[in-house]
């Protein structure tokens, strides 16, 4: 639309304007250089001889006569070009440019008359024939008037150009301010010196192109689409611009007012209409641009933060703040160019809606407030925001208004103070209190929290000649109740205080308690220490250092136990690590440790005694007895740390032991490498017996590093200690815990696969080879190794951990040794186990005899005497046939056997069947050899008599060839 169109051309003006200069100038150079052609074309160039020798040639007067008639016509024409011309642009530029291009061509061409050889021609003619010469010397006289005429104006032109330049090309309002009066200074002097430009037709255009270029810049600075998206920027661009235009006007009158003052030169009696009307409508809009932002800021300030919080309506605001926004709709969507005096209807109906639109905005701001003062939120936010109201600028009418709501702060301020009166009423005899809070100073704090906002909303009250005097007097009241309450809270605290420390400060550092009875009677397991500095005082001091800020004088000795607070936390975490490390030191020992270490834990309690007897927190020996109690418990600490470590030393010997693998035995990668049950029970015991004699060499370690033990605490080390026998005995339980481990995880049952067993033919029975019953001796017998291998480990003597040697019993002369196979041997989880293997290993060879049955459906092949059976049927004299059937049934058997598996995996047993399957395959061959043995005698007889006959009935017919094939097949297979 035109409105764009006239956007896009005001940002490409200052190209185009320097394009159309540079654009003049070159036209301007290329017609001064058509001029001087032109002349020199019309030039004569035959005239060397002197004047009278070119007069007495009639043909070359009258061809000069034609040159100079040329001449005449050719100044006329540029003459009248020039008239013709007028400025190039609006601008004030273009005018300057307009008489350059004049004084150029025109000058250039009164320079051609003044060459010699032009000087010649006039010469020779003026004496041929005064007439044409009169003509010519009358134009050339129009042509110096009309240079002399354009060189003084770009004289005085020349003295406004700067200015000129100014206003076309400044990037700031600022310096065209500065240039304005300037200007209009430099045209006084030109109006006054100048001859041209003198009168009221000269002068009107030039200040006309003035007015344009001031008005160009203004509308190129305003774009009314964006002016109200970055307001604070637009708002000074608008009025700056209005302030030039202004200026215009104002320097204009100035300077008029100036000329009629002194009398001396003509005045200014130009036309205002074409000088101010464009500019006044233009000062116009952008006043109207300004003073919609100006409003736009009011309301903005009005609806702002404070409103929001003063009233608790942000929805209500936010939808005024949304009308206020679509103010300004209509004009940012205008279709036209509002600078266009032509659209000054359209403008000024936009405008008469928009302040129609702001007077309904502001009736409801006003209905808003008038029902938002009613339900305040804070008295003291609502008077600062009237306060600062006064000195911000906004809508009159609602500003007014805003002042006159004083009395509903008043009202507001009374609900406040009746508010935190309840409050206090309600939770003076419990107030809330902060975290870690003591009990009075957090009172005193609280109360002081309710009056402080009423206090402080009634100090810029006492200013404002319009707040009354009741609201004062209710807040007096209210403060002294508050400040009775204080003193009351502060004086009984003083006195409990008083009598209350001297007794809490006389307690001893530490108390003893029973925390548990312990199982076996030993009260002293029981006994506990803890710190013995009461929470009273931690309670006073923490109320001293709070009530000391407030202003309050507190007890001399409540001030010094505050004082050395620091001193006491650190008293306090010092013996509280103490006790938590002999705590934990105590809690790690197990009864016969307890036992042992009696006489440390004696020493250690001891040094804690005096704590409990003889120090109180005013003593001055405490940092002493903090340091004797460090190291007391730090020693027993270390005895116990080192007991521990050999402890572990010797749980990891037992824990060897007890994950010992007494059937080790390493599994052949292939089948074909697996032993046999003989062969693997003897790499078994090999293996044990390493094992055994590695774990026994283990045990017997065991013994000196109790032994250590011992020595750390009795420095003694006879292993014999009298205190240590239930240690002593608790280690042994140990070691038969182990070793019972160590048996019950012996076992051979698993779907590993360990052995192998050959299946053979003992006729009549399928067997194992080694036997179901050899087979399980031997495997048990490999479990009864492993519980004997207990032997080896030697019991100790009683009370010591010394092990015990062989003793002789009863007179006997063998001696006899004492190990842990007597209790292992008895326990009922061995023997559990060992019932279970038992039981496992039949369970497993009758599975495998479950298995063979598969195999006797070919028992009938070595039960049955094949020597009797089959003579009794070559007796029946069988047919041929039924020999065919006979030797198949066999040939079928051998098919089946070689189909057959030749071993088979049964849990940890791999089974052989391979000689099993050659057995029965080599009785079915004897079968079918002995079946061909008897079918081989009458199958020879029948053959040779056949073979007679057959030489005596050759080729006879009755021969049957059925029966010769058949008799000649079996004597082919039999033999």
């Amino acid at each position: 639309d035109f409105y764009e169109d006239s956007v896009k051309s005001r940002e490409q003006l200052p190209v185009r304007d320097e394009l159309l200069n540079r654009m003049q100038k070159f036209l301007g150079a290329v017609n001064t250089t058509l001029q001087h052609l032109r002349i020199q074309g019309l030039i004569y160039s035959n005239l060397e001889p002197e004047v009278n020798v070119l007069l007495s040639n009639p043909e070359i007067v009258e061809k000069l006569e034609q040159c100079v008639m040329n001449w005449q016509t050719h100044i006329t024409i540029v003459i009248e070009e020039q008239l013709r011309k007028s400025p190039q642009g609006p601008g004030p530029m273009a005018e300057i440019a307009f008489w350059q291009e004049r004084a150029f061509i025109l000058c250039a061409l009164n320079e051609q008359l003044k060459q010699p050889v032009v000087r010649k021609i006039l010469d020779v003619i003026t004496k041929a024939d005064a007439g044409i010469i009169q003509t010519m010397e009358e134009t050339a006289a129009e042509l110096l008037t009309y240079c002399v005429e354009s060189k003084e104006n770009i004289r005085f032109l020349r003295t406004l150009e700067r200015h000129f330049l100014n206003l076309a090309t400044a990037t700031s309002f600022g310096v065209i301010l500065e240039t304005i009066p300037a200007l209009m200074e430099s045209l006084q002097i030109v109006w006054i010196i100048s001859c041209h430009y003198n009168t009221n037709e000269r002068m009107v255009p030039l200040m006309e192109r003035i007015a344009w270029q001031l008005c160009e810049h203004a509308s190129q600075a305003i774009d009314v689409r964006t002016v109200f998206k970055y307001r604070e920027v637009s708002k000074t661009k608008v009025c700056n611009a209005k302030q030039i235009l202004d200026k215009w006007k104002s320097s204009y009158f100035e300077m008029r007012a100036e000329i009629e003052e002194s009398g001396r030169d003509s005045r200014w009696e130009f036309d205002r209409k074409r000088l101010f009307e464009k500019t006044d409508y233009m000062a116009s809009v952008c006043q109207d641009l300004y003073n919609a932002l100006q409003i736009l800021e009011e309301f903005y300030n009005i609806f702002g933060p404070e409103l929001k919080g003063v009233t608790g309506d942000p929805k209500r605001i936010d939808e005024v703040l949304c009308r206020v926004d679509s103010l300004v709709l209509p004009i940012e969507e205008v279709s036209f160019n509002p600078f266009d005096i032509c659209k000054i209807q359209s403008w000024k109906k936009i405008m008469q809606d928009f302040d129609s639109t702001v007077q309904t905005i502001e009736g409801e701001a006003i209905s808003f407030i008038d029902q938002s003062f009613k339900t305040l939120r804070s008295a003291a936010a609502a008077f600062n925001m009237l306060m600062k109201f006064k000195h911000i600028r906004s809508r009159e009418s609602i500003n007014q208004h805003l002042m006159r709501k004083f009395n509903d702060i008043l009202v507001q301020y009374s609900k406040e103070v009746a508010s935190m009166n309840e409050i206090f009423e309600a939770k003076q005899n419990k107030p809330p209190l902060n975290k870690y809070e003591p009990p009075v100073a957090g009172s005193i704090r609280w109360a002081r929290t309710l009056l402080y906002p009423s206090k402080q909303t009634l100090l810029p009250f006492l200013d404002v000649p319009e707040m009354a005097e009741t609201e004062k007097c209710k807040y007096v009241a209210f403060a002294m109740k508050l400040k009775d309450y204080e003193v009351k809270r502060f004086n009984n605290w003083e006195t409990e205080t008083k009598n209350n420390l001297p007794l809490l400060m006389k307690k001893t550092l530490l108390a003893a308690s029973q925390y548990a009875p312990p199982a076996n009677g030993n009260l002293q397991r029981g006994v506990r220490y803890a710190l013995n500095f009461s929470p009273e005082i931690r309670e006073i001091i923490s109320e001293a250092r709070n009530l000391v800020p407030m202003g309050y004088s507190v007890p001399y000795l409540a001030q010094s136990v505050a004082l050395q607070e620091h001193k006491f936390i650190r008293y306090g975490d010092d013996l509280n690590n103490i006790l938590s490390c002999f705590h934990s030191a105590l809690d790690s020992l197990s009864e016969a440790k307890f036992s042992m270490l009696s006489p440390q834990i004696n020493a250690v309690k001891k040094v804690l005694l005096f704590g409990c007897k003889r120090l109180n927190w005013t003593s001055l020996g405490i940092p002493e007895f903090i340091r004797r109690a460090t190291q007391a418990v730090s020693k027993f600490e270390s005895v116990v740390n080192q007991i521990q470590k050999n402890e572990t030393d010797i749980e990891s010997k037992l824990q060897s032991i007890a994950t010992a693998n007494l059937l080790k035995f390493p599994v052949p990668v292939k089948t074909n490498e697996l032993p046999g049950v003989k062969e693997f029970c003897e790499r078994i015991e090999r293996e044990r017996v390493k094992t055994v004699n590695l774990l026994t060499r283990k045990y017997s370690d065991i013994g000196p590093l109790i032994t250590k033990i011992e020595h750390l605490i009795m420095e003694t080390s006879s292993g014999k200690a009298k205190s240590m026998e239930e240690y002593y005995m608790h280690w042994e339980h140990q070691v038969l815990d182990s070793l019972v481990k160590m048996v019950m995880s012996a076992s051979l049952m698993g779907s590993t696969v360990l052995f192998q067993i050959d299946v053979i033919l003992s006729a009549p029975k399928i067997v194992l080879q080694p036997q179901n019953n050899e087979i399980y001796r031997l495997i048990m017998q490999c479990i009864r190794d492993c519980v004997e291998s207990t032997k080896q480990f030697m019991r100790w003597m009683r009370g010591t951990c010394i092990e015990c040697p062989p003793q002789c019993v009863g007179g006997e002369d063998e001696l006899v040794t004492f190990n842990f196979y007597s209790d292992i041997c008895q326990h009922p989880e061995i023997n559990e186990s060992a019932m279970t293997v038992s039981q496992n290993i039949q369970r497993l060879l009758v599975s495998v005899d479950r298995f063979l049955n598969h195999w006797k459906r070919y028992r009938p092949l070595w039960e049955k005497n094949k020597t009797i059976v089959n003579e009794k049927f070559a007796a029946r004299k069988p047919s041929c046939v039924m020999y065919d059937d006979k030797l198949q049934f066999f040939a079928r058997i051998k098919q089946e056997l070689m189909q057959e598996h030749l071993s088979k995996n049964e849990h940890s047993i791999h089974l052989n069947l391979e000689p099993l399957a050659n057995t029965v395959h080599e009785i079915a061959e004897s079968w079918i050899s002995s079946l061909g043995s008897l079918l081989n005698k009458p199958a020879k007889e029948d053959l040779f008599s056949l073979r007679d006959e057959f030489m005596v009935w050759h080729y006879a017919s009755l021969f049957d060839s059925y029966d010769y094939i058949i008799y000649i097949a079996l004597f082919l297979y039999v033999n």
